[in-house]
């Protein structure tokens, strides 16, 4: 497991979204991203919490902000380098906010954001 502080995950996390196409970070709507230690849900790595854009319908209004959680020590815990923390984060990130755009589990595999 490497050792990276919350500081520098953070940025790691800042720097993958910087690298999603601005095109694509200005159609994100009502979503926060998150940084979390650890999850209540062994095994993974982030997680989507909310409506995805292609759910939401006419009664979608005042709704709380959908969250992606992208969870520390886990994604830590299997990496050994930082080049391996820069890959597994970037991975999670693009996975989270293609479900907040309405893209499942089986898709995302199929394209290898697994």
């Amino acid at each position: 497991m490497i050792q990276l502080t919350r500081e520098r995950f953070e940025d790691l996390v800042s720097a993958a979204l910087d690298e999603i196409p601005p095109a694509l970070t200005k159609m994100m709507d009502n979503v926060v991203i998150l940084v979390e230690d650890e999850s209540e849900r062994p095994g993974i790595l982030g997680l989507y919490e909310g409506f995805a854009l292609t759910d939401r319908g006419w009664d979608y209004s005042g709704a709380l902000p959908d969250r992606i959680f992208i969870y520390r020590n886990p994604i830590l815990r299997i990496c050994h380098t930082e080049e391996q923390v820069i890959h597994e984060v970037t991975t999670t990130v693009v996975h989270e906010i293609a479900h907040h755009f309405g893209i499942d589990d089986a898709k995302l595999h199929a394209l290898g954001w697994g």
